[in-house]
């Protein structure tokens, strides 16, 4: 399971507010079929509420790892976004406070 990955270290995490999302993440499988063989396959990895979902058609030959690969990816742009946006209210926070 890929969020077993992100939790056991598996993944070169460098920040470490990326190693302490890594508890939170949740990759799930909106797809109709649990088996990936429907017309369209929908994976959304989420923390807490952001979220991303990546759709793959099945008619495509994806490589290996395509979807870990990309639940990788979608998980340390949500981790960029969450730090951003606490940046950004503590800002807010601090100005108000003046």
């Amino acid at each position: 399971m890929i969020e077993e990955s992100f939790r056991s270290g598996k993944y070169p995490l460098t920040q470490e507010s990326e190693k302490q999302k890594s508890q939170l993440v949740k990759v799930i499988n909106r797809s109709d079929s649990e088996d990936m063989k429907g017309d369209n396959i929908v994976i959304e990895t989420r923390i807490t509420d952001f979220f991303v979902m990546n759709n793959y058609v099945s008619e495509i030959t994806h490589l290996p790892g395509m979807i870990e690969m990309d639940a990788l990816d979608s998980f340390k742009m949500l981790s960029r976004r969450i730090d951003r946006v606490k940046n950004d209210l503590s800002n807010i926070t601090i100005k108000k406070g003046k």
